[in-house]
């Protein structure tokens, strides 16, 4: 990579690109006429997105020096999109370290800017006396405008767009609750701002004048208590007035507990979220206005901001969602391979059966599985598992799919992740619940030696010391009910539909 005429675009690395604003930065900068790097820890995560084929994806992690002077050689525009979302030891060193080489890589390849997208903290408020996210955040930040290159930092408080963290929470704990006991913090002032904003802008701040190194607060038109803003979306989306009664004995932490109980946001991500939440957080200046390009933009207001969120939510058009990125303690590690894995037990469950329909309609059942679809046997198993997963701080089920009839690498799915996705033949799935050890489930649609349209389903298992081992022998008795049922009801499910399908012609 050279540096380019700034006519002809500029060069931009992206971090974080399989992350909520990441992964809907990269088309808004391709749209602008910038050229994108993506620097992703797993490359296939980005291969079924719209704009893979558009962009370089590189492998590599911030935390590593080599990975990330390659992949900001010759760039002119670095976005620093990534933080420790998780609250056990040690985010805040994980945190520091990666800033450090980040800053450090860039003055070195002689990078243009960097652009970093950080939270919006509250004024007057000693640091120490701050979450230890908002902590770490503000660190990140005074780290990478010491860096040596001119430096932007937008600080947004609550980010409203269909998928994101905020207004997942926002939304579940309004829809579900018509009458709700809250916390204290429904009362704190706060600016949110819309994510069309935000995205604008990031994109705005790749052509700041080099003299230009500091943070700017970013926030939308209307300053609104969480109370005010769960009303407003009651009105917006059509709901009964909601009541809503505040009690000052939920703690943070009991909060994210609360918060993880009643909506999709596990406990483990809506803390950082609910702890920004004890202290104002208002812009005390909008400067951010007289450097983006274009005539004055007024901000999308809290409704209007609502109102298309709400939209794409019901047309199936959430682009990217906050669980987009892997959540906290989430295994890294490689699936096993059949005949060389070296990491010691694994143990399978594994199914085939013959179906009545074409490959295509039992793919089509293969990958519309999870979220309202369900997992097709035993739901009150696969809900008790869920909630058990919820009260030990885990996903649950609740958070659903992306879109309803498609899924991509790197998507949720309830409380699994795709892994790897061949259309037509492999779906797999690894868990993200709660476990002690690694899970991974297999759904795939072929055809055997007598031309038979064939389901294959297959369960594999991990175990992590004893209590893995006794966690598998200990739910293997179930696995004809929950297994045997969910292969058996996907097998009857594509031959109902494809005898529905007028045009079905079954494979023989």
């Amino acid at each position: 990579m050279e540096h380019d005429d700034t006519r002809e675009g500029l060069r931009c690395l992206v971090t974080g690109a399989t992350g909520y604003i990441g992964g809907r930065l990269v088309p808004e900068l391709l749209s602008a006429g910038h050229r994108v790097r993506c620097l992703a820890r797993s490359p296939d995560r980005l291969r079924d997105h719209p704009w893979a084929d558009r962009a370089e994806v590189v492998a590599g992690d911030v935390t590593d020096a080599g990975s990330v002077a390659r992949a900001l050689a010759g760039v002119d525009v670095a976005y620093y999109l990534v933080h420790a979302m998780s609250s056990g030891k040690g985010f805040e060193d994980t945190d520091r370290r990666a800033a450090l080489i980040f800053a450090e890589q860039a003055r070195i390849a002689g990078v243009r800017r960097i652009v970093h997208l950080s939270g919006l903290t509250p004024a007057g408020v000693p640091e120490h006396e701050l979450s230890p996210h908002l902590r770490s955040r503000a660190e990140v930040a005074r780290i990478l405008l010491d860096s040596g290159v001119p430096t932007t930092v937008l600080r947004a408080a609550v980010v409203i767009g269909s998928g994101s963290a905020s207004f997942e929470m926002l939304r579940y704990l309004t829809e579900r609750l018509p009458v709700m006991i809250t916390p204290s913090w429904v009362h704190t002032r706060i600016q949110p701002v819309a994510v069309r904003d935000v995205l604008r802008a990031l994109v705005g701040s790749a052509r700041m004048p080099s003299d230009v190194n500091r943070a700017f607060d970013l926030g939308g038109p209307e300053v609104l208590t969480y109370r005010q803003m769960m009303l407003r979306y009651a009105a917006v989306a059509g709901l009964p007035r909601r009541i809503i009664l505040p009690v000052p004995v939920l703690t943070p932490g009991l909060s994210s507990h609360w918060v993880g109980l009643v909506t999709p946001v596990p406990a483990s991500i809506a803390r950082p979220l609910t702890e920004s939440l004890r202290h104002e957080v208002v812009c005390h200046e909008h400067d951010i206005a007289r450097h983006l390009p274009g005539p004055p933009h007024r901000p999308i207001g809290f409704d209007e901001a609502v109102r298309l969120a709400l939209q794409r939510v019901r047309e199936a058009r959430v682009t990217t969602r906050w669980s987009s990125a892997s959540v906290p303690g989430a295994p890294s590690d490689p699936l096993p391979t059949d005949p060389d894995w070296a990491g010691g037990s694994l143990y399978s469950d594994h199914r085939e059966l013959r179906v009545d329909a074409s490959p295509e309609a039992l793919w089509r059942v293969i990958e519309g599985i999870g979220g309202e679809n369900g997992w097709y046997s035993f739901p009150l198993a696969w809900a008790v598992r869920g909630r058990l997963d919820r009260l030990v701080g885990g996903v649950g089920l609740r958070r659903g799919r992306r879109d309803a009839a498609r899924l991509r690498v790197g998507d949720s799915l309830d409380f699994w992740r795709v892994e790897a996705i061949e259309p037509g033949r492999l779906l797999r799935l690894r868990a993200e619940m709660r476990l002690p050890g690694l899970a991974w489930l297999e759904m795939g649609a072929d055809t055997d030696e007598d031309g038979r349209t064939r389901y294959r389903q297959r369960a594999l298992f991990h175990p992590h010391g004893l209590l893995g081992q006794a966690y598998w022998w200990s739910v293997s008795p179930f696995h004809a009910i929950v297994f045997g049922g969910m292969a058996r009801n996907i097998a009857r499910t594509a031959a109902g539909s494809a005898a529905r399908d007028p045009e079905h012609t079954p494979a023989h």
